[in-house]
């Protein structure tokens, strides 16, 4: 009977909807499962046959504990996904790798400690002269958090944001808001073992005019959908282009149309994405077995 390690953090527990299913689906395939908290100190993590990371939504505020942790346990565990893959995806650098293997991205702007938040933006506005909004985030973020929609002629407030994380260390993103999510929101593409499971819909996050979220994710408008053809092809190619083998257990492929209605890649979640098991009927129990199947395996998961 493996022993499996459900990983989340105080603050996220009664948010995270995917961890009863879960629990519910590997107790049903024989596994033992303790739901944990990444940042509790009394946890041997040697004892688990398996470490899923699932709700650590605070290790964007704590990033570097939270790579040391990681790090530190996938010697005595299985950690999944594993540290090389979490370490990666944890900083939206990654996006500019993909575009370079051939992945269409919303287009996408980096702004690093240091860097001169007024020219960098002026250029990157310059670059996209259509874009009446764009984006400001942190690259290593999650939930919406920091993250805000701007303006193109009010770029004061904008320059502000950048360089209040400019400032706290934090390199910065900045992307075109492109306005056909207002409509069709987002279309988020789960791959279990890098096989489509089941997609959603996400409503858009940004409001015009509001501030960054205050609490641990911004509020999701979340329901079924199925993608389209373009989509699932994309999400393929992203996952191929992954400087990882084997596929990972699980991945999430967020996907937003650009103007001209093709799908670009607007993140890669394999880290802590939630993956929407009450929208998608056994979607769970087919994470339990891709778990399990690798708790069975030897070597490195």
């Amino acid at each position: 009977m493996p022993h499996v390690a459900l990983v989340t953090v105080a603050a996220a527990r009664a948010s995270d909807e995917d961890l009863a299913p879960l629990e519910r689906a590997l107790v049903a395939h024989g596994a033992e499962v303790s739901i944990v908290d990444w940042d509790d100190a009394r946890v041997d993590w040697s004892r688990f046959d398996a470490t899923v990371l699932r709700s650590c939504w605070d290790y964007t505020d704590r990033i570097v504990e939270f790579l040391i942790w990681a790090e530190r346990i996938s010697h005595v565990t299985r950690l999944i996904n594993p540290f090389d893959i979490v370490r990666w995806n944890t900083d939206k650098h990654y996006l500019a790798e993909l575009q370079q293997a051939g992945i269409a991205i919303v287009p996408s702007r980096f702004i690093e400690p240091g860097g001169d938040a007024t020219a960098t933006l002026q250029s990157f506005l310059d670059n996209h002269p259509g874009a009446a909004e764009f984006v400001v985030k942190p690259a290593i973020g999650a939930g919406s958090r920091d993250t805000q929609r701007h303006a193109r002629a009010e770029t004061g407030a904008a320059i502000a944001h950048v360089r209040r994380l400019l400032d706290a260390k934090r390199s910065v993103l900045l992307q075109p808001y492109l306005e056909r999510v207002d409509d069709a929101g987002e279309t988020a593409l789960i791959h279990f073992d890098g096989r489509y499971s089941h997609a959603i819909r996400k409503g858009p996050l940004l409001r015009r005019g509001e501030g960054p979220t205050s609490a641990l994710f911004a509020p999701e408008q979340i329901e079924a959908r199925e993608p389209g053809a373009d989509e699932r092809a994309l999400a393929a190619a992203v996952l191929a282009a992954l400087p990882f083998a084997p596929a990972p257990a699980y991945a999430r492929v967020d996907l937003i149309r650009g103007d001209d209605g093709e799908p670009l890649l607007l993140e890669l979640e394999m880290a802590e994405p939630s993956l929407f098991f009450l929208h998608a009927s056994g979607s769970a129990e087919r994470f339990a077995r891709c778990l399990l199947a690798r708790c069975a395996e030897t070597g490195d998961a």
